[in-house]
C-alpha cells in the first residue's frame, strides 16, 4: 500500500535579535591616586583594563565582541571620573556599522567629569558601510573646572574594497554641558541619498573620512594657537588632511577632513597626543592599541 506523502515541514525563519550592549566605568581619586571604582559591562561590550605605560594615566579599553553593529543594535556607554581623578578610555579597534534593511543602530555615550577631574575619551574610528544607519550621541557633563578631551571619527565606506557610501543614515551629535547648563550642541545629519553631500565642494568635498576633536576646560581657548601650530605641518604634507580649529567660551573644537582615511586618523591621533601634552602635561604618545 502506498504511503501518502507527508506534508512538508518548513523550519521557522530565524530572525536576527538586536543586541543591546552596555558598559559603565568610573574612576575615583583614593589614597593619593586614581583607582577604578565601578566596572560593569554587558554583551557585546567588554571592558579591558591594561597596565598603563609608565608616567601615564590609568586606561580602560572597550571591545565589541560581536564584530560590528547591524540594524537595531544599540550600545550605551557611561564613563565618569570623580573629583581629582584622571583617566583615559579608548576602544580596542574600529567599530563597523553594517548595511541595514531599515532599523537604526544607536551608540549613546555619556561622559561625566567632576570638579578637578580629567578624562580622555578617544575611540578609534567608526566605519559606516554602504546602506548603514547610524545614530550616535556623545553627551558630556562637566562640573566646576572638570576638563575633558573627547573625539570621534567616521570613515565613509571600505576603501580597500572600493566601496563608497551613497545612501543610508549618519547622525553624529554632540552635547556639552557645564554645571547643568548646555554650552554647545552640534549634529551632523545625512539621510537617504547622501552621495551628493559627501561629494559636494561646499559639503565634504569628496572626503573619505572626518573627525572631531574637542577639548572642554575653563582655559581651553588659550591652547588654540598651539593646536593650529600642530595642524599646519599635517595639512601641508603630501596626503594632508584639511584641518580647522576654533575656540569658544571654555571650548576648543578641531575638525578634520581628508580623502585618505589613514591621513585623517594620523592627524586625529597626533593632534590628540599634542593637545594632551599642551593642556595637561601628559606624555605625547598614544595608547599601544593605536600603534598596532
Amino acid at each position: 500500500m502506498a504511503v501518502a506523502d507527508r506534508p512538508e515541514v518548513t523550519a521557522p525563519e530565524e530572525k536576527k535579535v538586536a543586541v543591546h550592549g552596555a558598559a559603565t566605568v568610573r574612576f575615583e581619586h583614593r589614597h593619593g591616586e586614581t583607582r577604578l571604582a565601578t566596572l560593569y559591562h554587558h554583551d557585546p561590550l567588554r571592558v579591558l583594563m591594561p597596565t598603563p605605560r609608565r608616567d601615564d594615566l590609568p586606561i580602560a579599553v572597550l571591545a565589541t565582541t560581536s564584530g560590528g553593529m547591524v540594524g537595531g543594535d544599540r550600545m550605551d556607554i557611561a564613563l565618569s571620573v570623580g573629583s581629582g581623578a584622571r583617566a583615559l578610555v579608548t576602544t580596542q579597534a574600529a567599530e563597523k556599522v553594517y548595511r541595514s534593511t531599515g532599523a537604526d543602530c544607536r551608540i549613546d555615550t555619556a561622559l561625566s567629569v567632576e570638579d578637578g577631574a580629567w578624562l580622555e575619551w578617544m575611540p578609534q574610528e567608526a566605519i559606516v558601510f554602504e546602506g548603514s544607519r547610524l545614530r550616535r550621541l556623545t553627551r558630556i557633563d562637566l562640573s566646576g573646572n572638570g576638563r575633558v578631551i573627547a573625539g570621534e571619527m567616521l570613515v565613509f565606506g571600505r576603501a580597500a574594497f572600493g566601496e563608497t557610501v551613497t545612501r543610508g543614515l549618519i547622525r553624529d551629535a554632540w552635547e556639552v554641558a557645564r554645571d547643568g547648563r548646555l554650552i554647545w550642541a552640534d549634529a551632523l545629519h545625512l539621510d537617504d541619498d547622501i552621495a551628493e553631500a559627501l561629494a559636494h565642494p561646499a559639503g565634504f568635498g569628496g572626503a573619505a573620512a572626518c573627525a572631531t576633536l574637542l577639548h572642554a576646560a575653563p582655559d581651553a581657548p588659550r591652547h588654540l594657537d598651539a593646536v593650529r601650530a600642530l595642524a599646519e605641518p599635517l595639512a601641508q604634507s603630501s596626503e594632508g588632511a584639511r584641518i580647522g580649529a576654533t575656540a569658544l567660551d571654555g571650548l576648543l573644537i578641531v575638525r578634520i577632513l581628508g580623502g585618505d582615511a589613514r591621513a585623517v586618523r594620523r592627524a586625529y591621533a597626533m593632534l590628540w597626543s599634542g593637545l594632551r601634552a599642551e593642556a595637561a602635561g601628559l606624555p605625547t604618545r598614544l595608547p599601544r592599541l593605536w600603534e598596532v
